[in-house]
């Protein structure tokens, strides 16, 4: 599933792509996509004549800011965006068409079929399903220490699944909660209790960090993601630790192994993450 970084880097991508066009009509192929409102119809009818007039994301959501409108879109598996000529010829498991009005078409693409889209007036989008309750932004300005510390400090939980609890912080999934932890040199199954103020910064440093770098180079192109130019991530090139079972560790050389926390299978180096708190010389590298 895309998660943060892959997110982002679609919704700049769609931006370049798309903002400022109009609506001219919109065609859905499967209908099970539209989550709201219930009437597809009532869905295609509502965007004709609207102005994309940006796109952003909430944790793992995009955002299109139409005019009247926010459409809530969630890629899930393998769901992708890309502009086509409208003459062009239509694409395998293309479930969604918003034509423009100067002939191009936005083509939503899912060979799972997981994929959701919300219609909203404008401003509700936040305060319904499925925007409502998720937490802290990673990347936002709003995300200082003191916020990720009031969230997670104290739980009785251990620290990968609150991570990934999209209640508590947006947008970190697997494969960079994984690496977020190496880098902090933290053991997933530490309870978020257990961790100590030091900790605590070095994850919330470590949370920034790996996201930031990711964004930069487009995501991780693990299985099928692209954006929305056809293009791959590469920042699947850059993991220390995600995918690397059985190699060995580029900080210390032991080991790798994975295991499962929390039903996901995570990836531990036994020496720079240790179960047990102790002093870890390993500091987040420059």
């Amino acid at each position: 599933m895309p998660e943060l970084p892959e997110v982002e880097t679609v919704k700049r991508t769609l931006n370049n792509l798309i903002a400022g066009k109009t609506i001219e009509r919109v065609q859905v192929r499967l209908p099970r996509i539209i989550q709201k409102p219930d009437d597809i119809q009532q869905f295609e009818v509502l965007l004709q004549g609207q102005t994309i007039e940006s796109i952003e994301r909430r944790g793992k959501f995009l955002r299109f800011l139409l005019t009247d409108y926010c459409m809530v879109s969630h890629l899930r598996m393998e769901g992708r965006y890309g502009l086509y000529d409208g003459e062009d010829p239509l694409e395998p498991h293309t479930h969604v068409l918003f034509r423009f009005t100067d002939g191009t078409e936005l083509r939503y693409k899912d060979v799972r079929q997981f994929g959701t889209m919300h219609l909203f007036p404008r401003g509700e989008e936040l305060t319904q399903a499925p925007l409502h309750k998720l937490g802290l932004e990673p990347l936002d300005e709003s995300f200082t220490f003191e916020a990720f510390r009031d969230r997670i400090a104290g739980k009785k939980t251990k620290i990968k699944p609150l991570l990934l609890n999209q209640e508590y912080i947006v947008g970190i999934g697997n494969i960079y909660v994984d690496e977020s932890l190496f880098l902090a040199g933290i053991h997933p199954e530490r309870e978020a209790s257990s961790l100590s103020r030091k900790e605590l910064q070095r994850l919330h440093e470590a949370i920034v960090r790996t996201l930031s770098d990711s964004v930069e180079v487009g995501g991780s192109s693990i299985k099928s993601y692209v954006n929305g130019q056809g293009e791959i991530g590469l920042f699947q090139h850059q993991l220390n630790i995600y995918g690397r079972q059985s190699q060995s560790c580029k900080a210390c050389g032991s080991e790798i192994y994975k295991t499962v926390v929390g039903g996901r299978g995570t990836h531990i180096c036994p020496t720079c993450q240790p179960l047990k708190r102790k002093r870890i010389r390993k500091k987040l590298a420059d």
